[in-house]
């Protein structure tokens, strides 16, 4: 049986190839795409994830979420992601009918609800839509799964010195998930940096399919990494998890959000050694194996 998924989402070149590899895989049963503003704007990203509907030929309703952070103005990563957020393909302009005219908390509010079994929650973008859900429906605890998320670091940063942008962008918000009381996994930087697509790979890809094709050249415009040493695959490790969790080092941990303003605002303060003497809240990825994520992850494309 399919797992049921909804995945959040700032689309975000990144955030497109995880967007494909989960649609194609039958173990997935993708319920409900929700829209936030981060990688661009709401309006940027919410249009992208139609467009890379209509591109996959899926048919998966979508709901706009949030264009700001719970506090601070939005600062996006137009700079990794191009201005538009998917540049380096031209695809068609999209219509609007997978577009729900309710927004994405109230779309999920009733996705959840409705559900006969429990949904997982995949948020790969800035978490202010999870956290709005969570405070205004705290019904649907009960019938969550998990949150499997990408975010956070149990190390360095790269939004900050210690901050990973997904977190960073929204702390309150990634406060409330954590201390939600409903399980977290955090798929973070620290796994997210392993996961290496090179230039052979990505001559490969180019060469697998029509959505590999489109992937190519979304990927010489990328600037998570660099195409020539390596683009880091950060969004497509969330999927992963949900696929093939023995791929990874995992520990569970007390994990808090720094929210001071200073050097660490945005910090996952990921307790290892039990420091705090608090019970865990979270599942925290310390590790992959880099050769497995390879190989599945271009499998999984070659299948499109």
């Amino acid at each position: 049986m399919s797992r049921p998924i909804i995945i959040d989402t700032d689309p975000g070149i990144d955030d497109a190839v995880a967007l494909a590899i989960a649609l194609f895989n039958k173990e997935l049963d993708v319920r409900l795409i929700t829209t936030i503003a981060g990688n661009v704007g709401i309006d940027s990203v919410t249009k992208n994830a139609l467009q890379l509907l209509n591109f996959f030929g899926k048919k998966v309703p979508v709901a706009m979420g949030a264009a700001e952070p719970l506090v601070e103005k939005l600062v996006d990563a137009s700079d990794v992601h191009g201005s538009s957020g998917l540049g380096g393909y031209e695809f068609e302009e999209p219509t609007k009918e997978l577009l729900l005219e309710d927004g994405a908390v109230n779309a999920m509010y009733k996705e959840i609800m409705s559900s006969k079994e429990k949904i997982t929650l995949v948020p790969i973008g800035p978490l202010t839509n999870i956290a709005l859900l969570l405070k205004m429906y705290p019904e649907v605890k009960s019938n969550i799964q998990e949150i499997v998320l990408m975010g956070g670091s149990a190390s360095r940063g790269n939004k900050g010195v210690m901050s990973e942008f997904n977190i960073a962008t929204d702390p309150e918000a990634a406060f409330i998930v954590f201390n939600s009381d409903v399980d977290v996994v955090m798929v973070g930087l620290d796994v997210g940096w392993k996961t290496l697509i090179y230039p052979e790979d990505s001559k490969n890809i180019k060469n697998m399919n029509k959505i590999g094709d489109m992937i190519y050249h979304l990927f010489k415009t990328y600037r998570g990494g660099s195409f020539n040493t390596g683009l880091k695959m950060y969004d497509s490790c969330a999927i992963a998890y949900l696929l093939k969790p023995e791929m990874f080092e995992v520990v569970e941990t007390y994990t808090q959000i720094e929210l001071a303003s200073g050097l660490t605002r945005g910090c996952t303060v990921v307790d290892l050694k039990g420091y705090l003497k608090r019970k865990p809240n979270s599942k925290v990825c310390l590790d992959i194996n880099q050769d497995m994520f390879k190989e599945w992850f271009m499998n999984e494309i070659s299948r499109f």
